[in-house]
């Protein structure tokens, strides 16, 4: 049986919902504020970590680090815009809220979570081709973002091309092994492209 949008959206493209409670946009008070070769190194050791994470529970606190490190967009303006863009898509005001994102990617063009955001948010308009050029940009920046790929693979399901969604799927689970729900897609996507095993 294939997921919903709205059950997959969550781990798709947004930050995890304990991200998506509070302020998601400012660093958390737990981690120093770093440079930028700091940050790369400090996200390259938190997938390294992430593959090799032993159980569920701590996957899913690596997972939040790294969100936490995504979230962060070292200017006074993108985050004064995303707090804007947060309470808009909480009032149901989405064209304001791509128009707020349009300004963050503008000034900010190298802060992945805005093209993410504005990404979530053309797909949850349907506007497809947006979405797949906001997921691309997010993807050219930070390969490993499972988020991205997971929303990549949603759009392909969406549109019936199971075949490169499965794939899409497969490198998020090579980044991401224990993320959440997408194992069971690529266990559906699989058998029914590939067949059950007899």
């Amino acid at each position: 049986m294939a997921l919903s949008a709205a059950i997959l959206m969550a781990t798709a493209f947004g930050a995890p919902a304990s991200a998506q409670k509070g302020t998601w946009i400012g660093p958390p008070a737990q981690l120093p504020s770093a440079g930028r070769g700091d940050r790369t190194r400090n996200l390259d050791f938190l997938f390294g970590a992430l593959k090799v994470a032993p159980d569920d529970t701590i996957a899913k606190a690596i997972e939040e680090r790294i969100w936490a490190q995504w979230v962060i967009s070292r200017s006074d303006t993108a985050n004064l815009l995303m707090t804007r863009v947060k309470t808009a898509i909480e009032a149901h005001e989405m064209d304001l809220a791509l128009k707020l994102l349009d300004s963050v990617v503008k000034i900010k063009p190298d802060y992945i979570e805005a093209w993410n955001r504005r990404a979530t948010l053309y797909y949850m308009k349907k506007d497809y081709g947006r979405s797949l050029a906001d997921i691309r940009e997010v993807l050219k920046r930070e390969p490993r973002h499972f988020g991205a790929l997971s929303g990549l693979g949603l759009i392909l399901q969406d549109i019936g091309d199971d075949r490169q969604a499965l794939e899409v799927y497969r490198r998020a689970l090579a980044v991401h092994p224990r993320l959440q729900r997408i194992p069971d897609v690529v266990k559906t996507l699989q058998e029914k492209i590939e067949g059950r095993d007899i």
